[in-house]
């Protein structure tokens, strides 16, 4: 299998909408996206990816094997964590369990570490045991639970926090 990430392009909108349509993976994402998901909202998403600022957003778009597999972001913060970026991603459901996203997040980390960031991190909702896992295969270090940190669904739920720090590599 051939993993890697690229920019988006508009071309990439019926897939990308093929993939967001998938409760299980939207259960896992923080709210905001439309459901149904529709190419016209993959339009967008891609043209907002395409114009952001480049040293504040590191958006690709994760191929495995020529076929759109998922998405994987990386985003500046701001004021005094401007050398700290938050991770964010998915892959589609016909790709889970085969390692495409571990590989997409590590392309994804090295991508950031070449600028001037310094520390990575992500929130993975904690009973999302699939995507903790891939941060613990990425490099990634558990730094502990935030409890009842989020509402998705109707529902409390704990996350996690993870880090990769660039020194590690």
């Amino acid at each position: 299998m051939k993993i890697e990430i690229r920019e988006w392009r508009l071309s990439d909108a019926a897939k990308l909408a093929e993939l967001l349509n998938n409760k299980k993976i939207l259960d896992n994402l923080r709210d905001g996206l439309p459901y149904p998901y529709t190419e016209s909202d993959a339009r967008d998403y891609i043209s907002a990816m395409q114009t952001a600022d480049k040293n504040l957003v590191f958006a690709f778009a994760i191929i495995c094997d020529n076929e759109l597999a998922g998405s994987v972001g990386i985003f500046r913060q701001s004021n005094i964590h401007y050398r700290t970026a938050e991770l964010g991603y998915y892959v589609g459901e016909k790709f889970w369990n085969k390692g495409v996203a571990t590989e997409a997040v590590k392309l994804a980390s090295q991508e950031a570490f070449a600028t001037d960031i310094i520390r990575i991190y992500a929130e993975p909702f904690a009973r999302n045991t699939a995507s903790c896992r891939v941060l613990e295969k990425s490099g990634f270090v558990c730094e502990g639970v935030l409890r009842a940190n989020a509402v998705k669904n109707g529902v409390i739920e704990d996350m996690k926090m993870y880090s990769l720090i660039k020194v590690q590599l």
